[in-house]
Formats: structure tokens, C-alpha cells, sequence
């Protein structure tokens, strides 16, 4: 006899681990089905950056959101985050502080702490800069990272102490239908029932909607994260810098190493099969990384390059996600597409997708602007920098 839920979750990344733990806390009988372990696909390889700053209302909204539940996770989820608030730095040239002004007006009107800095207050902050009078550098005092893998275990923790189900090593094998409407899953650990089936899985996400024939505008996309070795004299935790002019972005990855990679719209061009792609990095991209960050981080030229890794980035035409129901009625749900900038938004996506399936009908966070249909209208979500990865 299947098992019957009243909602199946596939995919265990921060997607499907934070909706796992609203659902549960709204009483609904859940399944996770998670083709590996949960936190163990490119979540768990994330940057982890934890930022506020985006171009739309309702993205800075869920980015506020989820700052206070990585600020206050213990209490939230009963678990350990990660979470450290080392500060973030956005570094625009000329063509882009009209955007960067604009965005801090929008962001400043909702709560969230951000301001214009001098470059003496940048220094103050983070000495090692190198600035000149062609840039505008905004700062989030609240800004920093998680531990991406900590984060989604724990939401997946605390979904299974509300009383949800986790299966891992559970690669979905098809979805079953009675006419439009969803109706199970069939997976290696065996068959499951539910009227409403959430699949966030992310660079897979295309394969497995091909289950329900759906084509979804989703695309694997190779991304290269490096690590350098700083100094003894240079070790402890430094802000993390999102540099437009460069279009890099680097961090802290403890006190002993420098986390970096590259906010670069031409990624999104290197399209793989996501079961078989090159997960080590290469030497040309530490080169050109290595390059680009010495030229704002001087000091740089003192590290030491220690490899890094390839991960996969789930990339759609506007560089944001889908969190629909594919089509209306059907009980199928899609919510992935995040672009290389979904981990920080997570909380507040899991709080969209409780919503989503009850059907509230004042929500805090409407899933209307990530519709599915919005690529057939020509309303793609538009951010106001080059580089869609910002949002």
C-alpha cells in the first residue's frame, strides 16, 4: 500500500527543506524525497552570501525576512545556522551608482539598514580596499554568510520534528496523474501519494518536469567558486564585497581562507547535463579571479591559491525563479530557477510555498511575480544592473 501525504517535496536542497519545515508547521503531512542527501547538491556548495540588496520590492522584502530568521535561527528552527555577520559591501563604477542610489531608496523605505559610504568610512571598515573616486560603495551592517549545508540540514531537522518524513537516497523515477490532476510519485524507496507535489530540485528541475510534460525555461549552468590562503598576519573574518566593476564577489570562508567568484551574465552560457559535468575548477578561472581580485583587494597578491570546486546554478531567462502551480489546478508546483542567488531568500521562500499550498489569501509573500506564464506574457523580471545574478 503507498504511503499518502498531503504534500510530496522533491528535492532536499534550502528550497525543499525550508518548505518542508512551513508546511509541517501548518499540520500538513509532508515528504521530502531527496535523490542523494539533503544539503548535499549545490546547496550545500553555495556561497552562502546573506545580502539584502535587490532591485524589486517583494525580492528585498523576502531578503529582510530571511536576514532576521538567519539572525534569530535558533529560535526560529530550533538549530544552528552558521550565520556570521561579517557585514557586505556592494562596489559599483559610474554606469551603475544611479542604479545602486536607487536601490538603497527602495530598500531604506522597507527597514533595511543600508547606506551610502564615503570611501573614508569604507576604510574604516575594511582598510584593505583599494578605492578611487569612480565608485559608489553601499554597506548592509547585517550583511555576512551561513553555512549553506548547516542551514538546509537543519530546516530539514526541524521539519522532521514537526512531523514530517525525509527520504533520502529517493530518486524520483515518475509522477503519476489522473488526468491533469497530480495524484503520486514513484521513487527508488517506493510509491507515495498526494494531491500536491512541490519539485525543487533545482538544475534537475527540467528533467524531472518532463515527467509531467511540462518544459520549463531552466538551465543547468556550470558556476566556479575559488579559495585562496591568506596570511597569518591577514587571518580572521573580513566583510564580504559584491564589486560590480570587477564582477567578482569575495568572503571569509572561516578565519584562515578567502572565499571567491564571479557575478559574471556570461555563466549562464556554459550549459551542462548536471549528472555529468567537470566539478573541478580550473586553473584558467583561479588566473583570471586571482587577477580581478587583487585589483580591489591589493593584499591579495600574498595569498595563496588552495583549488576550489565547479557547482551548478539553476538559471532562467530573467535570472529569477519560478514558484508556480504548473498548470492551475494540477497540484504540481514548481519552485526553482534561483539563479545562483536563492540561498539567502530561503526562509521567505519556505514561508511563499506554506502559503502557496494553503491557498492563504492575503500572503506575506505573493508568488504572483515568479509566475510560470510571465516568460509567455514577455514580463520578464528586470533588476537594474547588467549582472542579473544581483536580482
Amino acid at each position: 500500500m503507498n504511503k499518502s501525504y498531503d504534500v510530496i517535496i522533491i528535492g532536499g536542497g534550502i528550497m525543499g527543506s525550508s518548505s518542508a519545515f512551513y508546511l509541517a508547521k501548518k499540520g500538513l503531512k509532508v515528504a521530502l524525497l531527496e535523490r542523494r542527501y539533503v544539503g548535499d547538491g549545490p546547496t550545500g556548495k553555495s556561497s552562502a552570501i546573506i545580502r539584502q540588496h535587490y532591485s524589486n520590492e517583494i525580492t528585498a522584502r523576502m531578503a529582510l525576512h530571511s536576514v532576521k530568521i538567519f539572525q534569530g535561527f535558533e529560535a526560529e528552527v530550533g538549530d544552528e545556522c552558521g550565520y556570521n555577520n561579517t557585514g557586505f559591501f556592494v562596489v559599483t563604477g559610474k554606469e551603475n551608482s544611479p542604479s545602486l542610489v536607487k536601490n538603497l531608496k527602495l530598500q531604506r523605505s522597507l527597514g533595511i539598514k543600508t547606506e551610502n559610504l564615503s570611501n573614508e568610512a569604507v576604510k574604516e571598515l575594511f582598510p584593505e580596499l583599494k578605492l578611487d573616486d569612480s565608485i559608489t560603495v553601499a554597506y548592509e551592517s547585517d550583511g555576512g554568510y551561513a553555512d549553506a549545508y548547516l542551514t538546509t540540514n537543519a530546516f530539514a531537522r526541524a521539519a522532521k520534528k514537526s512531523g514530517a518524513d525525509i527520504y533520502q537516497k529517493a530518486e524520483v523515477t515518475g509522477i503519476r496523474r489522473d488526468g491533469e490532476k497530480v495524484i503520486g510519485v514513484d521513487s527508488t524507496k517506493g510509491k507515495f501519494d498526494a494531491p500536491a507535489i512541490i519539485c525543487c530540485t533545482g538544475a534537475w528541475t527540467k528533467g524531472v518536469c518532463e515527467f509531467v510534460d511540462i518544459n520549463v525555461p531552466i538551465n543547468a549552468c556550470r558556476v566556479q567558486v575559488a579559495y585562496f590562503k591568506r596570511p597569518e598576519r591577514m587571518q580572521g573574518h573580513h566583510p564580504v564585497v559584491l564589486d560590480f566593476v570587477y564582477e567578482t564577489y569575495f568572503r571569509s570562508e572561516g578565519t584562515e581562507l578567502t572565499l571567491a567568484g564571479l557575478i559574471d551574465p556570461d555563466e549562464a552560457n556554459d550549459i551542462v547535463d548536471p549528472d555529468q559535468y567537470n566539478e573541478t575548477i580550473d586553473i584558467d578561472f583561479v588566473e583570471e579571479i586571482g587577477r580581478k581580485l587583487m585589483a580591489r583587494y591589493p593584499d591579495m597578491v600574498h595569498f595563496e591559491s588552495t583549488g576550489g570546486y565547479a557547482s551548478l546554478y539553476a538559471v532562467t531567462p530573467d535570472w529569477h525563479p519560478i514558484v508556480d502551480e504548473i498548470p492551475e489546478g494540477s497540484g504540481y508546483y514548481v519552485c526553482s530557477g534561483f539563479s545562483g542567488h536563492g540561498f539567502k531568500l530561503g526562509p521567505a521562500v519556505g514561508h511563499m510555498v506554506s502559503e502557496m499550498i494553503t491557498k492563504v489569501s492575503n500572503p506575506k509573500f505573493d508568488h504572483h511575480f515568479f509566475r510560470f506564464s510571465r516568460f509567455e506574457e514577455n514580463a520578464h523580471i528586470s533588476g537594474t544592473y547588467d549582472q542579473s545574478i544581483s536580482g
